[in-house]
């Protein structure tokens, strides 16, 4: 009940299975041949029907073609699944010419990292705005039972896997800060735009869990393009734009008052001139008007008195 329980589930671990050289077994089937060979044509010129000598040369020949059967070669990072009438019996991942049962047959797998461009994917962020977002993932296969028999085909599933994945990441992040404001209670979520890092790793988190059924290891995963859906581009990077101009203003005004205050500090502290406060507020807004002007201001030049009246 054990037994048939586990084959019900389909869950497969990669085991490790011996293999012998493969130069040893290609000496050893060649010499089969020669001698079978030579057992054959001395058996032929006899006079009769010599049966043993003939079974015996048939014999040879067949172990030679067995043995010579039996051989394969694998590459570095590349694996051998070896299979008996389609039950599964090991998986060899030694390099080079190798030797095994003839009658087991042989699926190549490479264990080489691979890399996956995912395709544009318009979809929704954490606030609803339409997005445009692809990744990039590098994998490699880790457990080629898995890979071989747990899933249809391992790349496709790879592939569909990892479109779903960033689907759903692209939906637990916003795509910007937006107006949201950090506060003590409520510090800022990370972003699509501005936390790649913590959106990679969640990504990979993501990408791990959805992939292991296939034997399938996660090396990085990042994204690889990120953008507003082209229906409302136009207005996000007007706010954009917006929020650069009033943090450029922010910025002018207090480099502005800053300067203002050092002009009548000097002034005062010199004994340049006295200025009532309602001079100095005529001043104060003829000099902010020159510093946070966007173009050049012409000054009016008074050749009289300072004080009108």
């Amino acid at each position: 009940m054990e037994r048939a329980a586990s084959t019900v589930s389909g869950a497969h671990t990669e085991q490790t299975i011996g293999t012998a050289n493969g130069f040893v077994a290609l000496v050893l089937g060649l010499a089969l041949l020669a001698v079978g060979g030579v057992l054959l044509a001395t058996s032929v010129g006899r006079l009769g029907i010599p049966w043993g000598s003939l079974s015996g040369a048939a014999a040879l020949l067949i172990a030679g073609v067995l043995v010579l059967r039996g051989l394969y070669t694998l590459q570095p990072n590349e694996a051998a699944i070896l299979q008996l009438f389609g039950a599964y019996r090991g998986t060899s991942r030694v390099p080079g010419l190798r030797a095994t049962n003839p009658f087991y047959s042989r699926r190549k797998l490479s264990l080489r990292a691979r890399n996956l461009n995912g395709d544009k994917l318009k979809v929704n962020d954490k606030r609803g705005n339409p997005i445009e977002i692809a990744a990039v993932v590098v994998w490699h296969v880790d457990d080629t039972a898995k890979s071989a028999f747990d899933v249809d085909d391992y790349e496709h599933f790879v592939k569909v896997q990892s479109e779903a994945a960033v689907r759903h990441l692209a939906s637990t992040f916003a795509y910007d800060e937006g107006d949201n404001l950090a506060t003590a209670d409520a510090p800022l979520e990370p972003t699509l735009l501005e936390s790649a890092d913590v959106v990679a790793r969640a990504l990979v988190r993501e990408l791990q869990a959805r992939l292991e059924p296939a034997g399938v290891v996660v090396d990085e995963a990042r994204l690889s393009h990120l953008a507003y859906a082209a229906e409302i581009a136009q207005v996000m990077l007007r706010r954009q734009q917006a929020e650069a101009i009033i943090a450029a203003r922010q910025k002018i005004v207090h480099g502005a008052v800053s300067m203002v205050q050092m002009a009548l500090a000097e002034l005062s502290a010199k004994q340049v001139v006295e200025l009532d406060d309602e001079r100095k507020a005529a001043m104060v807004s003829n000099l902010m008007t020159v510093l946070c002007a966007d173009s050049d201001v012409q000054p009016v030049i008074n050749t009289g008195t300072l004080y009108n009246g």
